[in-house]
């Protein structure tokens, strides 16, 4: 079961471009604010890591896995990294021991990857105290910070969290392809250029090449600078401005609905509000179907 619906309110963000919720300065954090609250009670650490950084063994201290390749998506869906029902999602995040007051704080192994899907997810089902760890763990080892064995799954006391839906935050196929054309909206598509334009092989078989005709090509990587790190505002704002124009409804997809979610992080720090990600992505876009699909640049 997947919570995607076919229109998308303003994202619920408060104040200005990256301003957060209580508990966190706002949507991204540095790995010297987190290391100053280590161990604060109420402070939850989540790594989203996938792929080869999945179960790595090494991670930031206390950290608990929350596991998109695992209970944290939706694997009788036919796309993967699906999003779960909301009573599996409040299950899965009991089980990790969050509760509704809890302050959270998601990395992943690879710098900004998968952590920005986990923050999003969060923010779709209702719970705003979260933030990205800028760079992720190898800027949390970059700047000396300590990091420990990788031990068993987490086996603390269950959590109180509550999903409180958001319909329209993550969103299907019919919305996607009504923003196509919607003149007023962009569809920015975060994969490589060249999966982008059909001259490089998809990673999952069975996939079309190309992308959606209309969507616009942002490779989520150009919204990160040295050390893998968010670029500031300013140069988000004119990464945006350029794919998109000053069209201000932004709908992002990629292959499996992951790093669409490190463009939507960069939308959201970048100011704009009216934001949805495409759950299925090219996963389910890319299948062999009558969906339309183009090639080259």
């Amino acid at each position: 079961m997947t919570t995607s619906q076919n229109s998308a309110p303003r994202d619920p963000g408060s104040g200005g471009a990256g301003a957060g919720a209580a508990g966190v300065p706002g949507a991204l954090v540095g790995a010297d604010w987190l290391a100053a609250r280590l161990g604060a009670p109420g402070l939850v650490i989540l790594d989203a890591s996938v792929g080869a950084h999945r179960g790595a063994d090494r991670r930031i201290p206390g950290a608990r896995p929350f596991d998109l390749d695992g209970d944290l998506s939706d694997h009788d869906a036919p796309a993967p990294h699906t999003m779960p029902s909301p009573a599996a999602f409040t299950e899965a995040l009991r089980t990790l021991g969050v509760h509704d007051t809890d302050t959270v704080v998601v990395y992943d192994g690879a710098g900004i990857y998968s952590s920005a899907r986990a923050w999003w997810m969060l923010r779709a089902m209702g719970f705003d105290r979260a933030a990205v760890l800028d760079g992720g763990l190898p800027a949390w080892t970059a700047a000396g910070l300590p990091a420990e064995s990788t031990g068993p799954a987490y086996e603390g006391p269950r959590g109180s969290f509550t999903a409180r839906p958001r319909p329209g935050l993550l969103i299907g196929s019919a919305a996607v392809a009504a923003a196509l054309a919607d003149p007023s909206a962009a569809v920015l598509d975060a994969r490589t250029r060249g999966r982008f334009a059909g001259t490089a092989p998809e990673p999952r078989p069975g996939l079309r090449g190309g992308h959606m005709p209309g969507a616009v090509n942002l490779p989520f990587g150009e919204l990160q600078g040295p050390g893998g790190l968010m670029r500031p505002a300013a140069e988000l704002r004119a990464a945006f401005g350029a794919a998109a124009g000053d069209r201000q409804q932004l709908r992002f997809s990629c292959g499996s609905g992951v790093t669409a979610c490190v463009l939507a992080l960069g939308a959201h720090l970048a100011g704009y509000r009216d934001l949805a990600v495409y759950d299925g992505s090219w996963s389910e876009w890319g299948m062999p179907s009558d969906r339309p699909v183009a090639t080259g640049g």
